[in-house]
């Protein structure tokens, strides 16, 4: 299973907060409470940015299982300091690609922040299968849509900014991304609607809502971060256009570096809930 490190997931929570779409954790919390519901597994926790984002937003008496598999995420997440509405955390190391779709069994909700586009087609649908098995609610942030969009200052304002390998690099990075990331083929920039749609048959109701993350200036070094695994990725995986990529990168960091860019790259967030008690 793919890991990161805490520096590019320290780097990336501001944007993942500002992105993440507000109306879901909204709609969750009324059946949270006509549920009764309290415990929580968040599958690949990392450093625990999901549990510092959702818990504030959830009614009190929370009791959070953070799974995780890296030794360096495991030590940190057994330190965390709840926030005042969570009673209980417990740091569980599973690797999620071999058994750790176990630790659905008993909760109420299952969470995830940047997972479902690293998961395959099977992977999925077997945690669309524990979860409905459990009659769980699910709640799944920032999954990557394949969709980027620069932008550039000039002294009329701000106009989109079309590099002419911006489409090389953008295919090549959403190719890769449906590469083997320890789960089988990747579902990818697919991976949302195709969660929405299992959920559906399941018999659960779902939302999709955009968050997209929107960088600039103050942003620099995770948009310079991302340049740069984006150029890697996509010169790995086209050798024959690594000049191309070069001269592309340098074009975009140089953006970045003098500040005067801005970059939307797509996500959305997935709320899915058994068909029925959130009506009532």
């Amino acid at each position: 299973m793919e890991t990161f490190d805490a520096d590019w997931l320290g780097l990336r929570e501001a944007a993942d907060r500002r992105a993440r779409a507000p109306m879901l954790p909204a709609r969750l919390c009324p059946a949270w409470r006509r549920c009764g519901w309290t415990r929580v597994v968040d599958l690949g926790s990392g450093t625990g940015a999901n549990l510092r984002y959702l818990a504030p937003r959830l009614p009190p008496g929370q009791r959070w299982t953070l799974v995780d598999h890296d030794p360096r995420h495991m030590d940190r997440l057994r330190r965390l300091e709840p926030p005042p509405e969570v009673e209980t955390v417990a740091a569980v190391s599973r690797d999620l690609a071999a058994d750790g779709l176990a630790v659905v069994a008993g909760q109420n909700l299952v969470t995830a922040s940047a997972l479902l586009d690293l998961v395959s087609e099977s992977w999925l649908a077997g945690l669309v299968r524990r979860c409905a098995d459990n009659a769980c609610g699910a709640y799944f942030a920032l999954t990557y849509d394949g969709e980027v969009q620069w932008m550039t200052e000039s002294a009329a304002g701000w106009r989109i900014d079309d590099d002419p390998d911006d489409g090389l690099v953008r295919d090549a990075v959403n190719r890769h991304q449906r590469s083997d990331k320890g789960f089988g083929p990747a579902l990818g920039p697919a991976a949302a609607p195709r969660a929405a749609h299992l959920f559906r048959e399941a018999g659960y109701d779902t939302w999709l809502a955009a968050s997209g993350w929107r960088l600039e200036a103050a942003d620099r070094g995770l948009a310079d971060r991302l340049v740069e695994g984006w150029a890697a990725a996509a010169a790995g995986l086209r050798p024959e256009t690594a000049a191309r990529v070069g001269a592309w990168a340098l074009r975009r960091r140089a953006a970045v570096s003098r500040g005067s860019f801005r970059v939307t790259v797509g996500h959305c967030d997935l709320l899915a809930l058994p068909r029925g008690p959130h009506e009532r």
